[in-house]
Order: structure tokens, then sequence, then C-alpha cells
């Protein structure tokens, strides 16, 4: 253990990690390698997890030429000099309030600020990478000396496999993970998402600490644990733990006054103290237990939100305090500037939470409302082609308030020509704002003779039940692509197109979730919903209903005007 001893403040570190039980590790199968990772095999060795660590890093694919130790022998003297390093100024792509110790000696602290210095020097692509402290601490602990753990930082930095994400080193990239795991977290820690809604003005703020929480916050023996299996499975590993953690803040403080003014510092306390209530194992249980999408699905979620930002002139992070992130709800919905016959502003807003974080830099446009261009089918289609995506807000004369957020354009609807053609992806989704608040998850409308044939339904007024059943939607390798996103929009096979709306001239329907529905007549006077009692959900609204007002709305950009 003494060539791993160097950095290591062994007071402070863990007692279980200094087992003298030297494991080897000689499995070299990815599947095996991934388990082993996961039960935390090289976990109580520290000179075994030094090993690995080595071993993994090394074999990560780089450019030609990417720094290594000798270079870091040659740089360093003229790059620190006579330095006091623990007073050494950091470089602006980092927090320089933000730099973990862990379980470092004196000169495993300063020797962070050397690496770091000298790795600005070797990389001046390097624009924004928060990161960086917190990975050059951890492997500090397993490094013979600085310049080996130089070496395998810059390693991790030079990745050049385009299928393997590992540290974000433009603000861009960062940026986009975290819009990322907004879309995430609006998926999959629904509950959570609906706390921050009500207790944060900006929810984006919140979800851009994300990778704080991680790099910066979680005690040493949890991000040991993490970056175990992020070395083996990678970007997707970083993703799961962050949003394990907001379920256990969530299930924690739940019901719970806020214990400071901002969210964001009562979810940093968490982290910082995490070990009063989940254990690293736990931790990585819940967090392996979430079904999350595919690698690839991740992957261009991302690229989607990057492409938002870049349209928008979001590149850079701004040396002002408010950088142009997210327009968080309460700006992106302004209400000297919102008019609806349907909603209030609250009520906008609250839905404003729940759409993908790339669209959530737009404000609400009104296209159509029936109070001014009529109960008309072919006038909704007019004002609403064209628009990507889109809302339909609903109220019957029942005072019920119901909606969809609609993914892709209405225009679709033309590939089957004159018959009632599927389209759109998985983020569609159906709501109820009155008499309660609730939003149904997404499920794939099931109409095999459609699916099969392109063929019409044989009779559109035939009973709900009939035209519109659904089933839930079936779990993919994490290989493959589910039907969430588009193959339009993602230059996908076309096999991999999802079905969620569906438009002809005599009616509409919109496939929600959880077994919800809407499916709306030609005059837009009348409509019906589809509610599967397999679930224990409320209904989306009265199963046949008549209609008081329709409005649609679309996206404005609001930095394009």
């Amino acid at each position: 253990m003494d060539e791993y001893n160097r950095f290591v403040d062994w007071d402070k570190m863990d007692v279980t990690v200094q087992s003298q039980d030297i494991k080897e590790l000689s499995c070299t199968e990815f599947q095996e390698l991934k388990q082993l990772a996961r039960q935390g095999y090289w976990a109580k060795s520290h000179s075994l997890r030094a090993k690995v660590y080595h071993k993994l890093i090394s074999n990560i694919p780089c450019r030609t030429v990417t720094p290594d130790a000798n270079v870091y022998r040659d740089i360093v003297v003229k790059i620190v000099g006579k330095r006091n390093s623990s007073s050494l100024p950091l470089p602006e792509f980092v927090d320089d309030s933000l730099v973990p110790t862990y379980c470092l000696n004196a000169e495993g602290i300063g020797a962070v600020r050397k690496i770091i210095l000298c790795i600005a020097n070797q990389f001046p692509d390097i624009s924004f990478c928060p990161a960086l402290p917190s990975v050059i601490a951890l492997l500090l602990h397993y490094s013979k000396d600085e310049a080996e753990c130089f070496e395998q930082v810059c390693r991790i930095l030079a990745c050049n496999d385009p299928s393997k994400r590992l540290i974000d080193q433009t603000f861009l990239a960062f940026e986009s993970s975290c819009m990322t795991f907004g879309d995430l977290v609006n998926k999959y820690c629904q509950a959570a998402h609906k706390l921050m809604v009500a207790v944060s003005e900006d929810v984006l703020e919140v979800y851009s600490d994300w990778q704080r929480w991680l790099f910066g916050e979680l005690p040493m023996v949890y991000i040991a644990r993490v970056f175990d299996v992020f070395l083996v499975e990678g970007y997707k590993v970083l993703y799961r733990v962050a949003l394990a953690i907001l379920k256990f803040f969530h299930k924690v403080r739940a019901g719970q006054p806020m214990e400071s003014d901002s969210v964001q510092q009562d979810i940093r306390a968490f982290v910082r103290d995490i070990a009063k209530s989940v254990s690293p194992e736990r931790l990585l249980e819940k967090a392996f237990a979430i079904r999350l999408f595919s690698r690839k699905e991740i992957q261009l979620l991302q690229m989607a939100n990057e492409k938002a930002l870049q349209q928008k002139g979001i590149t850079v992070k701004q040396k002002s305090v408010t950088s142009p992130k997210r327009q968080n709800v309460h700006l992106a919905v302004h209400a000297e500037n919102f008019k609806s016959e349907i909603v209030s502003v609250k009520e906008m807003r609250d839905i404003w939470s729940w759409i993908p974080e790339r669209f959530a830099l737009c404000q609400p446009l009104l296209l159509f409302t029936t109070l001014e261009h009529g109960c008309s089918l072919s006038r909704f289609y007019s004002h609403s082609e064209g628009h990507e995506p889109t809302l339909v807000l609903i109220k019957t004369t029942a005072k019920e308030v119901c909606g969809a957020y609609l993914s892709t354009d209405w225009s679709e609807r033309r590939r089957g020509g004159n018959k009632l053609s599927f389209f759109g992806t998985g983020e569609c989704f159906v709501f109820r704002l009155q008499p309660e608040v609730e939003r149904y998850e997404w499920v794939i409308i099931k109409h095999p003779e459609l699916a099969a044939s392109g063929s019409e339904p044989e009779n559109h007024a035939s009973p709900a039940s009939n035209t519109l059943s659904f089933r839930s939607t079936p779990s993919d390798p994490s290989d493959r692509l589910s039907p969430f996103l588009s193959a339009r929009h993602f230059n996908l096979p076309s096999k991999t197109a999802s079905m969620f709306m569906a438009g002809s001239s005599e009616c509409i329907i919109i496939g929600g979730g959880d077994g919800q529905a809407l499916y709306l007549d030609a005059d837009l006077n009348h409509g019906r919903t589809s509610h599967c009692n397999t679930f224990n959900n409320q209904p989306l609204c009265s199963e046949s209903f008549q209609i008081s007002v329709l409005e649609v709305w679309g996206f404005r950009d609001t930095m394009n005007g």
C-alpha cells in the first residue's frame, strides 16, 4: 500500500479501505467488469483500486499526442515556480471555491492546484470544466506521484472515442448536460420535480448543480464508488446517481420545511451529510434501479439541447451574475404579456415546468382559439402547422381543464394521405389542471390495423375502448432506441418512429399516458377520453364532454424574437 500512500491522510480515510487483503483483477470482459464495479469489488482495497484505476484509464482511447507524466515533470517547475502551491490562482474554467480535499494530506491539497495549472497549459481548448478539481483530488489518492495523476487525468480529458463521453470541458457541453438532467428529472423523478417547481423560481438553477452534487459535495467514500462504475460504464452513470440523490432528498425531506431559504443549499447540505440517510451501496442500488433511456437516446437528447443553446447563442459562460440559461418559468411566461381564456399565468407556469428543457427557453405564443377562429378542424390545422412543438388547452362546459403537449408538427399527418395516420414522439403527454393538477406519463397508442397496413379505422364513431386502446411502453435493451425520440428529428430509421398523435379531416386523437387519451371530433365541439381501468389514476376528464374553449399555443424564441 505504501506506493499509493503519498498524498493520503489516513486519519480521514475510511478504515475499511485499509484492508491488506490484496486481491487481483484478471477479468477483461465488459459485462463482468461492470458487475464487479457495481458490487464494489475493489472498493475495500486501496491498493487494488489504484491498480484498477490505472488499468481502466490506460485503456481509454486518446488523441495521438496526449500529455504524459514526462510532460508534467518538464513543465511543472516553469509553471508553478517557487510559489506556495496552496495560494496558486486557478484558471477561470474551474470554480476556485469548490476544490475538494477529500482525504488528502497537505501535500496532496497543494498538488491539486499544481496539476490543474499544468492541465490548463496543455489543454488550451478547455473553457469550462467544474468537475476537474474533484477528479484530480480523487485520483491523487490512488497515484504514486503528481506526474502519474496528471497523466491519468490527461487521458480522461483527451478521450477521442465519440461514443464515450467522460468530462464536460465547455460551457455548451455542461449547460446542455444540465438541461438533459432536467429532462430526465421531469420524466423519472416527477414527485421531486414537483417539489422543485413549488419551492424554486428557476428549476434549472437547481438542476445546474447536479454535477456539483457528485464532484464536490459527495463524501469521499461515495464519489469513489461512483467513480469506480463511471470509469467502466461512462457518463450515463453520473445521471443515474444524481437522479437517485434527488429521489432520496425528496423522500427524506418530503413534508418538512426547507432548512434554508434556498432549496439549492438544502440539497447541497443533504449530499454533504448523505451518510446520515443513505449508504453508498443503497445509493448505487437506487441509481441502477432507474430504468433510464438508452445511452444513445441520452446522447441524442443532449445533442438536441446543445443545438437549442447554439441557436440562441448560449455557448459561453457569461461573466455577469445572471447568465442567459433556461428561462425560469416566471420569466418565460410573462404575466403582462400572457392572456388565455382557459388557464391562469400560474397554471401556464406549471405546464412550462413539464416541457423539455430545450423548449423552456421559449415563450408561449397563441396560435389558435375557437373563440376567435371558430370551431373548425381545418382552421385548427392551418394555424397549428409549421409550429413544433405545440400545446393544446381545452376547457369543457363542465369547467374541466385538460390539455396535451405535442412534440411534432401537425403537417406530419399528411404522410398518411387521406387516412388516419399516427406520428409523434414519447415526449408527448396529456395533463389535467381542473379539478386537480395531474400529468400523465406517455404510452403508445396501440392500433395494430393501422400500424400494419395504414388502413383507416372502419368506424370513427365506435366506442372509445375500441378505437383507443393502450399498452405500457416496453422496456428496451440499453443499446436499442425506444420510441421516445422521433425518427425525423434525429435522422433515425423510420421503424423507431412512435405513435402518439393522429389527425384526419374527421378527427384528432392524442395519446397520452397511464391509459389516458383525447379524441376530438371534426367540429371541435365534442370530445371524449379513454381511460384504462388497469391504472389507479383519475380520468383526464369526463368520458364524453362538450368543449367550451380550445386553444393552441406555440413556442416563441425569446432570443431571436
